[in-house]
């Protein structure tokens, strides 16, 4: 008899499906004082990374900037035969150039505002590298995940 652990378990394949198919993640950082800071952000997958933006000014990039390490979370379920996650735990890496930053930008534009993959026009490209001047592109290198999906059990617990 398997662990009810290992039933529950989420392939590669079902992890990256899941992840495009939500649309928040919840990033925690390490705080000054100990304590945990989370905060939920629009996301975009580069293969099996997790990138972000936001402000360079946040309290998540003076914490990364003291501790690298984050941990991130995407879940989605309301009953508990329905709930599945990815947990994530990652080395953040912090990106400030321009075009990188912008890049970043421009695919969160796409993937949250609907539009395809070049159709930002010139206007729109010079309006994000504006806002990109002011944040920070975020790089997340998961080093161990942990998965569950509890719709595997069928309603057996």
């Amino acid at each position: 008899m398997a662990k009810k652990r290992d039933q529950i378990k989420m392939s590669a394949e079902e992890i990256a499906r899941f992840l495009d198919e939500r649309r928040v993640m919840n990033v925690s950082t390490n705080g000054r004082d100990g304590w945990p800071h989370m905060t939920s952000l629009w996301y975009v997958m580069r293969g099996t990374e997790p990138w972000i933006w936001t402000y360079a000014k946040s309290q998540k990039i003076r914490n990364i900037e003291r501790d690298d390490r984050a941990t991130l979370l995407v879940e989605a379920g309301h009953e508990y035969h329905e709930l599945m996650g990815v947990m994530m735990k990652a080395r953040a890496e912090l990106h400030r150039g321009i075009e990188v930053v912008s890049g970043v930008g421009e695919e969160l534009f796409n993937r949250y505002q609907g539009g395809q993959a070049g159709s930002i026009d010139e206007a729109g490209r010079e309006a994000l590298k504006s806002q990109a001047a002011k944040r920070v592109a975020i790089q997340f290198h998961v080093e161990d995940t942990v998965t569950w999906d509890h719709s595997k059990l069928g309603g057996a617990y």
